[in-house]
C-alpha cells in the first residue's frame, strides 16, 4: 500500500486507538485458558484463533506494510471494540474475553469508559 493512503491512515489510527495491548501481551493472553472460547480456538496448525493470530501479526507491522486485508481487520477490530465499550457488561466475563481476544483490555487504565462519569 502507498505510504500516505488516507484509508490506511484512518484505519491505522482507529485500530491503534482501540487496541491497548501489545502484540506480545495479546499472544500471551490468547494462549491462556482465561481467554476462553473466543480467544483460544486451536485449529490445525494454529495455537490461537486465526483472528487473534492476525491481530498479533498486525501489531508488529509498520503502517507502510499493511495490506488490504489488514485494513479490513483493523476496521473489524475497531468496530468490535467500539460496540462492546458502548454497551458494557462488566459482570459478564465473556464481555472482557471478547475485547481481549482482539487486543483491548477494558480493565486497563487507558480503556475508554463511556458509561461512567469522569472521576478525575
Amino acid at each position: 500500500m502507498t505510504e500516505h493512503d488516507p484509508t490506511v491512515d484512518d484505519a491505522w489510527e482507529d485500530f491503534h486507538s482501540a487496541v491497548n495491548m501489545t502484540g506480545e501481551e495479546l499472544r500471551e493472553w490468547l494462549l491462556t485458558n482465561a481467554s476462553g472460547e473466543e480467544g483460544f480456538r486451536p485449529e490445525p496448525g494454529h495455537t490461537v484463533s486465526r483472528r487473534g493470530e492476525a491481530v498479533v501479526n498486525l501489531l508488529s507491522k509498520r503502517r507502510v506494510d499493511v495490506t488490504g486485508a489488514d485494513v479490513e481487520l483493523m476496521r473489524e477490530v475497531s468496530d468490535l471494540v467500539r460496540r462492546e465499550l458502548a454497551d458494557p457488561h462488566r459482570e459478564d466475563p465473556g464481555w472482557r474475553r471478547r475485547l481481549m481476544s482482539v487486543g483491548h483490555d477494558p480493565l486497563s487504565p487507558d480503556s475508554a469508559r463511556p458509561d461512567e462519569e469522569d472521576l478525575a
